[in-house]
C-alpha cells in the first residue's frame, strides 16, 4: 500500500490500527477511501471543530517526520465483531528526554461504559512501555473527567500533579 506498514494492536474485542501518513490524510480528507482501505465503517463521533484541527496538526507533523509516525499519528479503534470504528487514540509526540510519552484517547458516545477504551488504552500503554526509549506513559485529564480518570486508575496510572487539569503516570515495571 505504501512505504509504511500498518501497525495493528489486537485485543479480545478490538483492532487498534495506526494510521500511516497516507491513511491519516484519508481520515481528514476522504472518509470513504479510509473505510474502503481498512474495510471498516466509521461510527465514532464525527471529526469536526477543535478535534479536526488537532488531527490536521498531527498530519502535518507526521508528514514532516515520517520515520516517527507511530508517535505522531492517530490509531483508530475498530470493534472486531462488525468492523466499526468506535474511537481513536494517539501518542502526542515522540518520547521526551525523561522517557515519557503522552497518550490521548476518545470514544464515540454510544460506545462508552462498555470497557472498550480501557481495553484499547491498555494495549497502547503495553506497546509504548515495550519501546526502548519509553520509561512511562503520561496522561492529562480535566478535573471533572471522571470516566477518563477511572480508565487510567484501572490501568495502574498514578496521579502526580493537579492544578487546572490532572496529570497521571504509568511507569514501566522495574526489573532486577
Amino acid at each position: 500500500m505504501n512505504r509504511h506498514s500498518v501497525n495493528t494492536l489486537t485485543t479480545v474485542r478490538l483492532e487498534i490500527i495506526s494510521l500511516t501518513p497516507e491513511l491519516l490524510r484519508c481520515w481528514v480528507e476522504d472518509m470513504e477511501a479510509l473505510e474502503t482501505q481498512l474495510n471498516c465503517q466509521y461510527k465514532a463521533d464525527p471529526m469536526q471543530g477543535f478535534f479536526r484541527e488537532i488531527v490536521k496538526g498531527q498530519l502535518a507533523i507526521t508528514e514532516k517526520d515520517p520515520d516517527n509516525y507511530l508517535w505522531h499519528t492517530f490509531r483508530l479503534i475498530i470493534r472486531k465483531s462488525d468492523r466499526a470504528v468506535i474511537g481513536s487514540a494517539d501518542f502526542k509526540d515522540v518520547p521526551n528526554i525523561n522517557g515519557e510519552v503522552e497518550i490521548g484517547y476518545g470514544i464515540g458516545k454510544e460506545f462508552e461504559h462498555q470497557g472498550y477504551m480501557t481495553e484499547a488504552a491498555e494495549a497502547m500503554c503495553r506497546w509504548a512501555l515495550s519501546q526502548p526509549d519509553v520509561k512511562s506513559v503520561i496522561a492529562e485529564t480535566y478535573l471533572d473527567g471522571y470516566a477518563s480518570q477511572r480508565i487510567l486508575q484501572r490501568l495502574g496510572f498514578v496521579e502526580y500533579s493537579r492544578d487546572e487539569t490532572v496529570w497521571w503516570r504509568l511507569s514501566r515495571p522495574q526489573t532486577n
